[in-house]
């Protein structure tokens, strides 16, 4: 339904996104995840026809949005990470607004802001203004703004940052609702892999511009298939150890934690006892050592380096 194809896009000497490839099918919820900067806003403005490629195309039912991105625009729905209402306006005056801008017949907005109202939790403080909303409630009407015209294709980035846990809840209730029920095609971005975990068929993780990995949970899993990953809580920090953990045959990535060290290392590999004798050696007693079972923020952190939040 949605395809991008080697998409591309410059700011002066600095490429931002590297021929990027990815699809949605109708119906499907798929994740966008990457550290802060590695390309994800600048690719959804791109598919959003906000922002114009360098090179490449986006495709919408197999034709060019980049041509004509009037077709994509009538039936997507896209929920900015920054808050994109009028605070002096109330909640109805916000949604009436948008829904004229979505050319919505009269006969109909006014039903349509009642459903998306509901949709969200939020019919009984509609006459309230939007200033006097939480955060919460004002990404809620955000994405009941963006609903409003029935999209086919719903675009959310970022939509349960710094938000209180019940309007969190309601927001992960509502896109699984309009995806389930609805059929609709969600691209979702978040800093919460659970969030994705929960809600996405498929993910993408991107990293510096580019698609480093994709697939579903099981695919990506598989990645790490060949390592295993240790928590080490130790007595203290020595900047020794850690350097000559990173030296140990068969380790192939070491970081730090708030009390210790995670370590992933070759499956069967044997360097515990290296461990124990430069912990030894630099005076640091290990408390406790413990093998995981791999998850989606372990194969983020071993593609990026970095943990989903960063």
């Amino acid at each position: 339904m949605l395809e991008t194809i080697n998409l591309s896009k410059t700011f002066k000497d600095k490429k931002a996104v590297d021929d990027v490839n990815l699809y949605v099918n109708k119906g499907e919820s798929v994740g966008l995840l990457g550290p802060n900067g590695a390309g994800k806003s600048t690719t959804i403005s791109m598919i959003s026809s906000l922002l114009k490629p360098t090179s490449g195309d986006v495709l919408f039912n197999g034709n060019s949005i980049i041509k004509n991105p009037a077709e994509i625009r009538r039936v997507l729905g896209v929920v900015p990470q920054e808050i994109a209402l009028y605070e002096e306006l109330s909640a109805h005056e916000n949604l009436n607004f948008f829904g004229e801008i979505y050319k919505i017949s009269k006969g109909d907005l006014e039903s349509r802001i009642q459903e998306v109202l509901e949709m969200v939790g939020l019919q009984h403080r509609q006459k309230e203004l939007i200033k006097t909303f939480s955060g919460g409630m004002k990404r809620r009407i955000n994405i009941a703004a963006a609903l409003l015209h029935q999209p086919k294709v719903l675009i959310l980035d970022e939509p349960t940052v710094g938000i209180d846990p019940q309007s969190r809840n309601h927001i992960l209730e509502t896109v699984r609702k309009l995806n389930e029920q609805y059929e609709t095609s969600i691209l979702y971005t978040s800093h919460y892999m659970e969030e994705v975990e929960q809600l996405c068929d498929r993910v993408y993780i991107m990293d510096h511009g580019s698609i480093v990995a994709s697939g579903n949970k099981s695919e990506l899993l598989s990645i790490l298939s060949n390592d295993d990953t240790f928590h080490v809580q130790l007595s203290k920090r020595s900047e020794k150890l850690i350097d000559a953990v990173r030296l140990i045959k068969d380790v192939r990535q070491v970081d730090e934690t708030e009390n210790g060290l995670r370590i992933i290392a070759k499956k069967r590999s044997h360097f515990l006892s290296t461990l124990v004798h430069g912990a030894e050696k630099e005076g640091v007693e290990i408390i406790h050592f413990q093998m995981e079972i791999p998850s989606l923020e372990d194969v983020f952190l071993h593609l990026t380096g970095k943990s989903l939040r960063d």
